[in-house]
């Protein structure tokens, strides 16, 4: 089999070591050598790619994504699309992402049920560029809570599934698995956006979470949430949720449970939505929404519980809430940096978050998110020192080499 080999890269493996001057070599669609600069001799036939000292890392995984939100300002625009045009919407986020580094994509809700798996279907058949896809299903909510957009007067559809009670939950995520959809979103937790069921409320069951992680495990399914409140990550935890968002509050019951499920819970932030909201909301939302809102005391708690999560080692992933007009898709990478000013990590540690710790949450097979032989061949390849500058990250400009699957994205090297 023809190899495609990378000589002379600064590699950048997310196992823990630090950068080494080296070559890999490629064969399928798997990483099958890794050495020291010199150690990958090629063979005929193989197509031999000089990096000339670029760095070299895996693919990044954004791990709470929406991808059919197409920059919007607001849910009704969320909403609007008809499905065709939505359809179409959800292809281009797909390719930014790509674009933009992205070779996997956790996905945790979309605007219509269907809009992620027909795309991750399209990207698989090999119709159209993307990401690997685990395809996010409606958010599943409960009477009055973030999603629920409807009043006594005027019933509106929105963006989530209504539930009340454990059966209409079983029922409702039965739906999402009948249709495809790889992880089941539930809220559980309030949301600032909502001022009937704040930030630090939880207005979902105990016993709905409970019902809707059995259903979906009967399935072979995953369940992330929406939980900022106290509460709501303990039922998640308990219950046993696979990816929690957000998590602005804690106590150290909160901290001392995700410690203790560590190795099966991922936990993604989100700050790049309160980052930009406070910093570059205008002109989508008003001069001091955020503040009336009380997002800044939101930012100091989530880097107060997300420090102390990351000194616990729970495993953190980038991303969250890109694709609103101001936090952008294909500005994900920018989380990168946001770990490192807000929560206190290295850029070595917040690197991994992006690629070791996404490719975790991707596969149960343990085969993406490092360079090791063995592991799926997503790879990045990018003019500069990443680990002294993490914004190269976000300019696409920058990424010599896209591969995906083994396959070349994108090559920019003569």
């Amino acid at each position: 089999m023809a190899r495609t080999v990378i000589a002379n890269a600064t590699i950048f493996d997310a196992t823990g070591k630090p950068p080494f001057a080296g070559d890999l070599a490629i064969a399928g669609n798997r990483i099958v050598a890794v050495g020291p600069a010199g150690s990958v001799a090629s063979q005929e036939g193989d197509c031999r790619i000089d990096a000339a000292g670029r760095f070299l890392m895996p693919g990044m995984v954004e791990g709470h994504g929406h991808m059919s939100f197409g920059d919007a300002a607001s849910t009704d625009q969320i909403i609007a699309p008809s499905p065709e045009a939505h359809t179409l919407i959800t292809m281009q986020g797909a390719k930014t992402l790509l674009d933009a580094g992205f070779t996997s994509f956790y996905g945790a809700s979309e605007a219509k049920m269907r809009l992620a798996v027909a795309i991750r279907d399209a990207v698989n058949a090999g119709t159209i560029p993307g990401p690997r896809i685990r395809a996010g299903s409606l958010e599943i909510t409960v009477t009055g809570s973030i999603g629920d957009e409807s009043r006594e007067h005027s019933e509106r559809v929105g963006i989530s599934m209504i539930v009340n009670g454990p059966e209409e939950m079983r029922r409702a995520v039965r739906i999402a698995c009948r249709e495809g959809c790889d992880n089941i979103k539930l809220d559980v937790s309030g949301d600032p956006f909502y001022p009937s069921a704040p930030a630090h409320t939880t207005p979902m069951s105990f016993e709905e979470v409970k019902m809707a992680v059995d259903t979906a495990r009967g399935f072979g399914r995953k369940v992330n949430a929406h939980a900022r409140s106290i509460d709501s990550v303990k039922y998640c935890v308990r219950a046993g949720v696979a990816g929690i968002l957000h998590a602005e509050f804690h106590d150290e019951e909160m901290l001392d449970l995700l410690e203790e499920a560590k190795d099966r819970v991922f936990v993604a932030p989100s700050i790049g939505l309160f980052h930009t909201m406070i910093h570059e909301g205008e002109p989508w939302l008003l001069k001091g929404t955020a503040e009336a809102m009380g997002i800044p005391a939101l930012v100091e708690a989530s880097i107060e519980t997300h420090t102390a999560l990351r000194k616990r080692g729970i495993r953190h992933l980038i991303g969250g809430d890109y694709g609103l007009a101001w936090n952008r898709q294909g500005t994900n990478a920018r989380d990168v940096q946001h770990f490192v000013d807000y929560y206190g990590y290295t850029p070595e540690g917040a690197l991994t978050c992006a690629t070791r710790n996404g490719g975790l949450a991707m596969r149960d097979e343990g085969d993406l998110g490092t360079i090791e032989p063995g592991k799926l061949a997503d790879l990045l390849l990018i003019d500069g020192d990443v680990l002294s500058d993490l914004s190269l990250l976000v300019d696409p400009a920058r990424m010599a080499l896209i591969m995906k699957d083994g396959a070349l994205y994108k090559n920019m090297i003569a």
